[in-house]
């Protein structure tokens, strides 16, 4: 998954592809392809690893002409960096082809299959499962429209599709199930552009068409339609993008974390790729620097971090202790160094620090990975900007979010991304260590890959609730955050983003202790948000919001969809999906994210740049 540029006209099809992809570089990416077609030369296919310069030598070596084509840069999620893995791929009769952003949740089921019906397969991905079902289907119908609903309605997780086949030399099919990422169609003279991103196509229109989920789009050189999945008729309205390219990053969104919310899905996605292996029940992560002997040696993690990044630290405390069984201690990185931490044992060198940051230049966090290197520990940052000092320091590996740029102070996508990327850290030192097993690891990897689409359904099932909430509740001038375990911190997250957005004072508390003091604030004029997914402790959590509920709070809570238990129990109950209980804390927050925005757009603020805020603190 990453890029996505197609092209149908009179220009050039490789220049527009080409340069397009280029202006999706920022995506980050290791290989990248074309299939460019002309009734002469036919369907010629270029694909180079690396970066896109790459691809560029070599179609100035083998060039391709042709006024239709597709182009893809691509970020391994299923099988390694190999030309045979890039994009474009065919099925098995080479006339058709396809690019694809997300990831098919269920393809080794349609693999398996497909070898059952005789297809071979070529490369590692699950791309090639969508080509050759495209191509199965292609056979009876000879209608590459129908081929591709037909093989879409198979798909579980989210997509983004682009095929063409070179018996229909007039038309591309673009499709978008879920949430994988945009697919926007330009409009021209005459022509039609397709990006995932818009900056891909603003040189030649900035009309745009944004398809929806369960669209499907019939791109023609003089015509579109668009139907849903179903085959009904669609109307998607035209957008007219600024040129100002802070105008056109927002899209049609009102302010930035608005947009980075309903980003998380493609975050997700991407925090993945490249680093999972679903067959062999593998982790991989290549920018991690410590073998797996480094690994087996850690007897004790510290994690600092700040804001933010804090919480998610927490969270993966949680995280490697039950899998890894590390033991994990966190700090603020701006009280870190200030403790005179002691780091190592005399002699011992089984100590790692891991540093969370969005940025990369938080001075603290940086300061607290000078002093692991003054000890002799090694760090590993997890962290978001590409070439950041804090990649820079870390010895031990620099594993990035891969979520983008985040522009709205209030983290969003970079704090769901910090947590898959932990659990990966984690997933990656279980292995290493033997306290899970390849096939139990393949479980928690089937989750993963799950998680893009549950968030996708967390977004769009809980935005009404928690706009209705807002409007409510945003004359608040207190509120309560509670939850247990390892969701405390989200609990101390929610309370942030509300207190950072909307000024109006929160607070994140563990229910356990909510009898030691808070139960004096709670009265029938505080919003007492309680996170109450099943887990271990459900019990106790019922128990705490029943003991809210005697004094009148309003509780708002967040529980799995159909737990009508917690409903009874509850003023109002924000219901979001169920996964493994390491990775329930994802999906649990983005809600919390969701009621925080819409009572700073109700409180008229400036959502994006909060007072006296700023992105990333580079001063003490």
């Amino acid at each position: 998954m990453c890029g996505i540029v197609g092209y149908i006209g009179s220009r050039d099809a490789t220049t527009v592809v080409v340069q397009g992809l280029q202006r999706l570089e920022y995506r980050g990416y290791d290989s990248a392809g074309v299939a460019i077609y002309d009734q002469t030369a036919g369907l010629q296919i270029r694909r180079s690893t690396g970066k896109l310069e790459n691809l560029q030598r070599r179609l100035i070596a083998e060039p391709a002409r042709g006024a239709i084509g597709i182009g893809h840069t691509r970020w391994a999620t299923h099988g390694g960096v190999t030309e045979a893995n890039a994009h474009p791929h065919r099925d098995a009769s080479g006339a058709i082809v396809v690019i694809q952003n997300g990831i098919v949740e269920n393809y080794l089921e349609l693999k398996g299959r497909l070898i059952e019906l005789g297809y071979q397969f070529t490369s590692q991905t699950d791309t090639e499962v969508i080509a050759h079902l495209i191509g199965h289907y292609y056979q009876s119908c000879r209608d590459l429209t129908t081929a591709t609903r037909q093989t879409l309605r198979e798909l579980r997780g989210g997509n983004a599709i682009v095929a063409f086949c070179i018996h229909e030399p007039d038309t591309l099919v673009a499709a978008r199930l879920g949430n994988a990422g945009g697919i926007a169609i330009g409009l021209g003279d005459n022509e039609h552009f397709i990006a995932s991103d818009i900056p891909a196509i603003l040189d030649y229109t900035r009309n745009l068409i944004f398809l929806e989920d369960r669209d499907v789009a019939v791109v023609r050189r003089h015509e579109l339609t668009i139907t849903r999945l179903d085959g009904t008729p669609a109307q998607r309205p035209v957008h007219t993008i600024s040129w100002d390219p802070v105008a056109a990053a927002k899209g049609d969104y009102r302010h930035f974390m608005q947009k980075e919310i309903d980003e998380q899905p493609r975050a997700l996605m991407d925090a993945l790729r490249g680093r999972i292996d679903q067959e062999s029940g593998r982790v991989e992560l290549e920018d991690l620097r410590l073998s797996d002997s480094d690994l087996r040696r850690i007897e004790r993690i510290y994690i600092a971090a700040c804001g933010t990044a804090w919480h998610a630290g927490l969270v993966a405390k949680f995280m490697i202790e039950h899998l890894a069984r590390v033991r994990v201690e966190v700090d603020y990185a701006s009280e870190f160094r200030y403790r005179d931490p002691i780091l190592q044992r005399d002699g011992e060198r089984d100590a790692l620090l891991l540093a969370i940051t969005q940025s990369g230049e938080t001075v603290d966090t940086l300061a607290a990975m000078e002093e692991a290197r003054a000890q002799g520990t090694p760090s590993v940052a997890i962290v978001n900007a590409i070439g950041s000092q804090a990649a820079r320091l870390a010895d031990g590996g620099a594993l990035y979010l891969h979520a983008g740029p985040e522009i709205g102070v209030a983290s969003t996508k970079a704090f769901t991304s910090m947590l898959a990327v932990a659990y990966l850290f984690a997933l990656k030192l279980a292995q290493a260590r033997g306290t899970l097993s390849p096939i139990q690891i393949r479980e928690h990897l089937q989750a993963l890959i799950e998680l893009p689409g549950k968030a996708a359904q967390t977004i769009e099932q809980t935005t009404p609730l928690c706009v209705e909430l807002a409007e409510r509740h945003y004359h608040a001038s207190n509120a309560l955050y509670l939850g247990r375990q390892i969701n405390y911190p989200i609990a101390l997250e929610g309370a942030l983003k509300l207190k950072e957005i909307s000024y109006i004072h929160a607070e994140g508390y563990p229910a356990g202790e909510m009898k030691h003091g808070p139960i004096a604030l709670i009265d029938e004029g505080l919003p007492v948000i309680c996170i109450a997914t099943r887990d271990h402790i459900y019990e106790k959590m019922i128990s705490n919001v029943e003991q809210v509920r005697a004094r009148h709070g309003q509780v708002i809570a967040i529980g799995h969809i159909g737990d009508s238990l917690l409903a009874s129990k509850a003023n109002a109950m924000i219901e979001v999906p169920a996964t493994l209980p390491f990775l329930q804390p994802i999906l649990n927050v983005i809600p919390l994210q969701i009621f925080a925005y819409h009572v700073a757009v109700l409180r008229g603020c400036d959502v994006d740049q909060p007072r006296n805020l700023a992105k990333s603190v580079t001063v003490e």
